[in-house]
């Protein structure tokens, strides 16, 4: 079965390329104009990936983006003809997985549409591993995390972070080198993203009150460990 993609993008041209470019790569795709009917479509006809405008009317796109990630781990890729690295962060922050600017390169737009797609997608069984640090159980396969008995919801990008920190347990990660695995890019000075999703996972992983695993190493980085 093809992947359903919701695209919500205002200007009518983008979203009927975007519409004709992805229909034509075989993915199933549904399109919204603004951000209200964005998220009545996400709700009524759940997508496997949105490929989200920053300036929707209506509701703009750091807020659809939000809402989405409030309610579960849709893998998110949003447009933005911003491109400073203060924005960059912001969408981040509010929940999306990747950004593409504008103008962008189709092809480029494709290769991150496959590469979150295929993250949110269970692997073939007996392909995966099972990490396991403390009471902290991961399987890459299925992507699916448990601490005890109980089973964890990451987004994306959450579970990319902590399969790095579980296949490094113990060892402290710098933040270049975080910035290097997880993104791609250093933002430099001006971003606090790796500090935004180390605290979500804390918020996760630490939901019933368990012991803290995800050590913070002042002035060196991170680490997963028990104290």
């Amino acid at each position: 079965m093809a992947d359903k993609i919701l695209v919500i993008e205002d200007d009518e041209g983008i979203a009927g390329t975007l519409y004709r470019g992805l229909t034509f790569e075989g993915y199933k795709v549904n399109v919204a104009y603004d951000g209200p009917n964005g998220l009545a479509s996400v709700r009524d006809d759940p997508p496997d990936l949105v490929v989200l405008d920053w300036m929707l009317p209506g509701l703009d796109g750091l807020e659809v983006c939000k809402r989405i990630r409030a309610a579960g781990t849709t893998p998110i890729l949003m447009l933005t003809a911003k491109d400073a690295i203060a924005d960059r962060v912001q969408g981040l922050d509010a929940g999306a997985d990747d950004y593409v600017v504008k103008p962008f390169s189709f092809d480029e737009l494709m290769a991150r549409v496959r590469a979150l797609l295929r993250r949110a997608k269970p692997a073939p069984e007996g392909t995966g591993e099972v990490l396991k640090v403390a009471d902290l159980v991961m399987n890459t396969g299925t992507r699916e995390v448990w601490r005890h008995n109980r089973k964890i919801d990451l987004t994306a990008k959450e579970f990319d972070l902590l399969e790095l920190f579980m296949r490094h347990p113990r060892q402290v990660l710098t933040r270049e080198t975080i910035y290097d695995r997880i993104w791609g890019y250093d933002f430099g000075g001006e971003s606090n993203i790796i500090e935004v999703y180390v605290r979500y996972l804390r918020q996760k992983l630490e939901a019933e009150n368990e012991l803290r695993l995800l050590q913070t190493v002042r002035g060196y980085g991170y680490a997963l460990r028990e104290e």
